[in-house]
C-alpha cells in the first residue's frame, strides 16, 4: 500500500521510542499518572466499582498478578479492564478539548496491567502511555465534533489508543504495531444513546470495554492476525462510517510538537467537562463578590451547545445523573460555597432550598459560542440579585487546561480532596511512585507498581 496517514502514525510512534523523553514530557507524565490514581481511589469504595471488579472476575477469572483499585489482584486483561472503569466512574479523570475524551484510563490502565507480567522498565512504561495519548487523541481530535456529538470518543478513539498503549508495552515492532491498532479500530464503540435513555451507569464500561479490546487487539497482531491499515481514511474506516468530521490532518500533521500528552486536561470538578466553563466563571463571581445565596433573584447561564448534547440532564433523579446536569451543578455551588465528591455521590435532591434555587437558574445556548468549540469552551454567567445588581462572569478555557495548569503541590491538594480515603502514608507512597517517572535516572528501574498503590 502507498503511504498513509496512518502508516505515518506508526511511523511516528516508532521515532518516539528511540528519543529521549523531554523533561517537560517526563514531568506532565507524572501528573498524568497521579491523575489516574486519584480517580482510581476516589471511586474504588463505590457500589460502581465493586460490580466492575465483579464483572472482570466473571469474564476473566481466577487470580493474578495485576493489582485492580479495591480489589484483589487479578489477570492483565481483567485488571485493565476494571481499573479503566473504575478510574472513569467519578467523572474526574483527564479530558481533552479538542479529541473530546478521555485518554488517562484508555493509555495508563492496560500499561500498568501489562507491567504484571511484562518485563517493563520505567522507560518502557513511559513510552507506552505516551504513545496510548498520541493515538487515542489524534484519531479523536481527526473525528471531530460531529463524531463525538453522537459516539463516546472514549470508546471509540480510546480503543485505538489502548491498542497502542499495549502494542509498544508489549515491544511489538512498527508493522505489529500497525496491525494492533487496525484490529482495535474494528472493535471502536460507544453510543451517547445510553445517556438519552437515563443509563448513565452504563458510560464507565465504555473505557473498560476500549482496554479491553485493545490489549487483545495487541496481543492478536503479536500473534500474527493482520488488521485494517487504513483504519481511520479508509473506505469503510472510522472517518466514514462513525460520522467523522475533524481534521484527517491531526493523524500526521506537527509530528515535531511536543507529545499530545501535554495537552490533556486534568479535571478541576468532578462532573461533566463539558460544564466546567460555567463552574470557573461562577467560581469566579463567589470569589469577588460572595453574594449571600438568599439575595439571588435568578441565575443566566449561556453556554456552546454542544455541551448539553451530553450534559443535558435537566435535573437529576439518580447519583449517576449529577455529573451531567447543569443546573444541579451550578445551583449546589451557589449554596455550599463548594462542589465536592460527595455532592455528587450522596446528592439531596429533594432539597427544598436546593430546588427553589436551581428553578432560578435559566440555561440557554449561544450558537456564536459554539464558533470556538472544541478549542475554546465559552461560557457566561449572569447572576441578578433581588437589589437589581448583575454580577457577571466569562469563560472561553477551563481550569487545568494547558493554559491554566496545575502544579505538581496543587495535584497533591487535589488528590486529597477528591480522595480523602487515601492516607498520609499511602498518599506519600502515590507520589513518589509517579513522580519517579519524571527522573530519567529512574529509566532501567522495573515499572511493577505495587498492590498496596491501588488499596487492594
Amino acid at each position: 500500500m502507498p503511504p498513509t496517514p496512518e502508516s505515518h502514525l506508526v511511523a511516528h510512534l516508532a521515532r518516539l521510542q528511540q528519543r529521549p523523553i523531554p523533561d517537560a514530557t517526563r514531568a506532565r507524565l507524572a501528573q498524568a499518572l497521579l491523575d489516574w490514581f486519584t480517580a482510581g481511589w476516589a471511586a474504588h469504595g463505590m457500589a460502581g466499582a465493586s460490580a466492575l471488579r465483579a464483572l472482570a472476575s466473571t469474564c476473566v477469572p481466577g487470580p493474578g498478578p495485576a493489582p485492580v483499585f479495591g480489589g484483589a489482584p487479578a489477570q492483565p486483561l481483567a485488571a485493565g479492564f476494571a481499573n479503566a472503569g473504575i478510574a472513569h466512574l467519578r467523572e474526574i479523570d483527564d479530558a481533552h478539548r479538542a479529541a473530546m475524551l478521555h485518554p488517562g484510563v484508555v493509555a495508563i490502565s492496560p500499561v500498568l496491567a501489562l507491567a504484571a507480567t511484562q518485563a517493563l522498565s520505567m522507560r518502557r512504561a513511559a513510552h507506552a502511555i505516551v504513545a496510548g495519548y498520541e493515538v487515542a487523541l489524534r484519531v479523536g481530535e481527526a473525528l471531530g465534533t460531529r463524531h463525538a456529538a453522537g459516539f463516546h470518543a472514549t470508546a471509540t478513539a480510546g480503543t485505538v489508543g489502548a491498542a497502542a498503549a499495549s502494542a509498544v508495552a508489549l515491544g511489538l515492532p512498527p508493522d505489529q504495531l500497525h496491525h494492533a491498532l487496525g484490529i482495535a479500530a474494528t472493535q471502536s464503540a460507544g453510543l451517547w444513546q445510553l445517556v438519552d435513555d437515563e443509563a448513565h451507569e452504563a458510560k464507565s464500561l465504555h473505557p473498560g470495554f476500549a482496554v479491553r479490546n485493545g490489549m487483545m487487539a495487541a496481543w492478536a497482531a503479536q500473534a500474527g492476525f493482520p488488521g485494517a491499515r487504513a483504519f481511520v481514511t479508509g473506505r469503510r474506516g472510522l472517518y466514514a462510517l462513525l460520522d467523522g468530521d475533524g481534521p484527517l490532518a491531526a493523524l500526521d500533521s506537527d509530528l515535531d510538537a511536543p507529545e499530545r500528552l501535554n495537552t490533556a486536561t486534568i479535571k478541576a470538578w468532578p462532573c461533566c467537562a463539558q460544564l466546567f466553563t460555567p463552574l470557573d466563571a461562577t467560581r469566579e463571581i463567589l470569589d469577588q463578590h460572595a453574594p449571600a445565596v438568599q439575595d439571588i433573584e435568578s441565575v443566566q447561564v449561556v453556554i456552546f451547545p454542544h455541551a448539553l448534547r451530553i450534559a443535558g440532564v435537566h435535573w437529576p433523579t439518580k447519583p449517576a445523573e449529577t455529573p451531567f446536569c447543569l443546573r444541579y451543578v451550578v445551583a449546589t455551588l451557589l449554596m455550599r460555597n463548594r462542589l465536592g465528591i460527595a455532592d455528587m455521590e450522596a446528592p439531596d435532591l429533594q432539597s427544598p432550598a436546593l430546588l427553589a434555587l436551581a428553578e432560578r437558574v435559566q440555561v440557554s445556548t449561544d450558537e456564536s459560542f459554539q464558533r470556538g468549540f472544541p478549542q475554546k469552551r465559552p461560557s457566561r454567567v449572569t447572576l441578578t440579585l433581588k437589589d437589581g445588581r448583575r454580577l457577571s462572569a466569562y469563560r472561553e478555557q477551563r481550569r487545568g487546561d494547558p493554559e491554566d495548569p496545575f502544579d505538581w503541590v496543587q495535584l497533591q491538594a487535589r488528590m486529597r480532596a477528591f480522595a480523602p480515603a487515601l492516607s498520609d502514608p499511602q498518599a506519600t507512597a502515590l507520589t513518589r511512585w509517579c513522580e519517579a517517572f519524571a527522573d530519567g535516572s529512574n529509566d532501567e528501574a522495573p515499572c511493577r507498581p505495587a498492590n498496596g498503590l491501588f488499596g487492594g
